[in-house]
């Protein structure tokens, strides 16, 4: 069966995006959100089958001072849609976006970037 998955970099300004799919397995930066709205445009326009959020955790494990807001939005994308929702730990995937941008003129495509890498990490380790 073949899914279409899109992937969340939430954040409280800019929401990263990244698509991919069940049978090529690459994930590619596909935009920056600024709300949910936007998002649920995407999900809609691109006929996605699952979302995978990155989920904000310390490196120590703990959760950071951006939960509050990332729950917010997690509860109000799971009563908007019906999709599965699968959390991934989103702890490395800004550092490797940094590392592939680098400055703060491109923060949005870094969003997307890190969306990507949610993504692409989600893909790796369903093959193991």
């Amino acid at each position: 069966m073949h899914i279409k998955y899109l992937s969340i970099d939430w954040g409280a300004s800019r929401i990263g995006l990244a698509t991919g799919d069940s049978e090529n397995k690459i994930a590619i930066p596909f935009k920056v959100a600024r709300d949910i709205k936007e998002v649920l445009a995407v999900i809609k326009e691109e006929e996605i089958d699952e979302i995978i959020i990155g989920q904000p955790i310390k490196m120590s494990g703990e959760k950071n001072n951006l939960t509050a807001g990332f729950n917010l939005f997690l509860e109000s994308l799971k009563k908007k849609t019906a999709l599965p929702i699968i959390l991934v730990d989103e702890r490395l995937s800004s550092k490797g976006a940094d590392a592939l941008f680098g400055t703060k003129k491109t923060k949005a495509k870094q969003d997307a970037v890190a969306a990507m890498i949610i993504l692409q990490s989600y893909f790796d380790n369903l093959s193991v």
